[in-house]
């Protein structure tokens, strides 16, 4: 037994499952990166993205529909886009529920136009794949927008983020593939509640993948992605998954990201911190505090902490 189940033995009564979040919390307003001005032509000619402060609009090329018929000396009244705010580390599947709630339209066609990467432009490195490059943000959506075009529009202001810290380069300074990478911050952006932890986070996980036998991950966010479910830990039976994003019991990374992460994590997967560290430890859950150690010793230290915080609670 790793020292990691030790720790989940004596802290199995204090463990507090989590439910999936509500929607109303993704659609709080965030500030992005300013790029006024900008206009992007999506690579499949269907949508245009308009960035104007924090927002970007997402407005169809295609031709709007003609009007049949309309009752005599009555005006029609466009109708309204839709102003909604995807936070970084939701999962595909909770932003497509999103997608579909702030827009009207049905949920199945956002997961059909989602499975279509080469139409929604995706960069070669995906193999195909959304789940990551759904980029968060905010984003006014046009009525006439089809699913197609607002998730494009998605992976596109990814592009333009990826172009922006060189993810490609920064990749191949790692030794790691941009996917690697992008996965990288995936789990960071899962595991982190405080954006200044992210860089040491990093480190933690690239020592354990350099290590010489590797080290195992061992996260329960990979765990709990791989079994499609929600919460603080996962249990013993969770840990016997089969799943390749079980990294119990899977050297390395998993086969990509496990959420879709934003521009802190993916800059802190490029530039993680120098430091020793092969361990991090929540040791005060209710004030989101985050401690480092680079031995066991360190982090027996650090999980005793954790426990007597949380008989606090």
């Amino acid at each position: 037994m790793n020292i990691e189940d030790v720790l989940r033995e004596t802290l199995f009564d204090m463990a507090v499952e989590e439910e999936p979040p509500p929607p109303s919390r993704f659609l709080q307003a965030r500030r992005r990166r300013r790029r006024q001005g900008l206009v992007l032509a999506m690579a499949a000619g269907s949508v245009a993205v308009l960035a104007a402060g924090s927002t970007f609009a997402v407005q169809s090329l295609s031709p709007p529909a003609p009007v049949l018929s309309k009752p005599v000396g009555q005006r029609p009244s466009p109708a309204r886009p839709a102003v909604l705010t995807v936070k970084e580390g939701l999962r595909l599947s909770e932003t497509l529920s999103l997608l579909a709630s702030a827009t009207g339209k049905p949920a199945k066609d956002f997961v059909r136009a989602a499975e279509d990467g080469e139409a929604l432009g995706l960069p070669a490195y995906a193999k195909g794949r959304l789940e990551g490059f759904a980029f968060p943000g905010t984003y006014e959506v046009s009525p006439s927008a089809s699913p197609g075009e607002v998730i494009a529009a998605m992976v596109t202001r990814f592009k333009r983020a990826a172009e922006d810290v060189e993810l490609p380069e920064g990749a191949r300074r790692l030794h790691r593939t941009p996917l690697e990478v992008l996965t990288v911050a995936s789990i960071i952006q899962a595991e982190t509640f405080d954006k200044r932890d992210m860089p040491k986070v990093a480190r933690v996980i690239y020592n354990r993948l350099n290590r010489r036998p590797a080290m195992r991950l061992q996260l329960d966010s990979t765990v709990m992605y791989g079994l499609k479910t929600y919460g603080v830990r996962a249990t013993s039976k969770d840990l016997t998954s089969s799943s390749p994003y079980n990294t119990y019991r899977h050297a390395g990374l998993p086969p990509g990201p496990i959420g879709n992460p934003g521009i802190d994590a993916i800059e802190a997967a490029l530039k993680p911190a120098t430091g020793p560290w092969l361990y991090f430890v929540i040791t005060d859950p209710g004030k989101h505090v985050m401690k480092f150690a680079a031995s066991e010793a360190e982090f027996m230290e650090l999980a005793e902490e954790r426990a007597k915080n949380l008989r606090k609670r």
